[in-house]
């Protein structure tokens, strides 16, 4: 699910972070193909050319993406004064019911026969009330390192970041994830499962988070297993120190929601 590196545990952290990365950066939702195309190319530099995921559907124009877009909100982090993408999510919503061929999640499949949980597996859950979160990315440039691989442009780190506007990256993980949250909070879906390597789920634990393991472990581009989380539950059990955080970005991400579920193809979302 995610392409990121170990980040700083989030307690204690100076409310001042938070208000510089809101200064700092920027949450928009693809509306437009040239915006999601912006998102696809940032999930093909991380992906495929420093992970070194290659999947049969790629295509040479420098992009990455899979039948399971068309269903998605796809969200991104912008760095105000660069102008450059540090990061991108997508929520997988359930496909349309006349797409019978669609009626599954990413991680259905990817590791179908590896989800023995009698209860939490998302073909035995209501079937409005699941998605999934998944493509996590944070742009090299936002990251002190490489993942696996290093073969992006050289050109790509031209912008020199402040010592200031460094301080704010470990926050972009957090950030993604909250906007993955109020994302799946505003569409009013309770049953959220993600593929993920067991470090993330234990880092968002610091944050009040506690996905739940409900897979065996799989080879996708590195070790996952599938987890879940109940909404409902982790809206409880949130670091407080997160909510005015939280807050935010949720009053930034809901306007533009409304405008993108206003202009979608009722089939495409549901």
């Amino acid at each position: 699910m995610e392409a990121i590196q170990k980040k700083e545990k989030t307690s204690n952290i100076p409310i001042d972070i938070f208000t510089s990365f809101n200064d700092e950066f920027n949450f928009s939702l693809a509306i437009t193909e040239n915006q999601k195309n912006r998102i696809y190319k940032l999930r093909h530099e991380v992906y495929c050319q420093e992970i070194g995921y290659h999947p049969a559907q790629i295509t040479n124009q420098n992009i990455e993406s899979d039948i399971h877009d068309s269903h998605s909100i796809h969200c991104l982090i912008e760095h105000r004064r660069s102008g450059l993408a540090a990061g991108c999510l997508r929520l997988v919503l359930p496909a349309p019911h006349h797409d019978g061929e669609l009626k599954r999640l990413p991680l259905q499949d990817f590791g179908e026969h590896t989800l023995p949980h009698e209860v939490l597996h998302p073909a035995k859950l209501p079937y409005e009330s699941i998605c999934e979160i998944s493509r996590f990315a944070i742009a090299r440039a936002f990251r002190h390192k490489a993942i696996n691989h290093e073969t992006l442009a050289s050109n790509a780190f031209d912008y020199q970041f402040t010592e200031a506007e460094k301080k704010a990256f470990p926050l972009i993980i957090i950030a993604l994830f909250l906007a993955t949250y109020a994302l799946v909070g505003l569409m009013k879906k309770r049953h959220v499962f993600a593929m993920m390597e067991p470090r993330l789920p234990r880092l968002l634990s610091m944050s009040g988070f506690k996905f739940k393991k409900v897979g065996e472990p799989i080879e996708m581009h590195g070790k996952r297993n599938a987890f879940y989380i109940d909404h409902s539950k982790a809206e409880k059990e949130m670091n407080k120190e997160l909510m005015p955080f939280y807050l935010h970005i949720r009053k930034t991400l809901e306007p533009q929601l409304k405008e993108l579920l206003t202009i979608k193809d009722s089939s495409s979302i549901n």
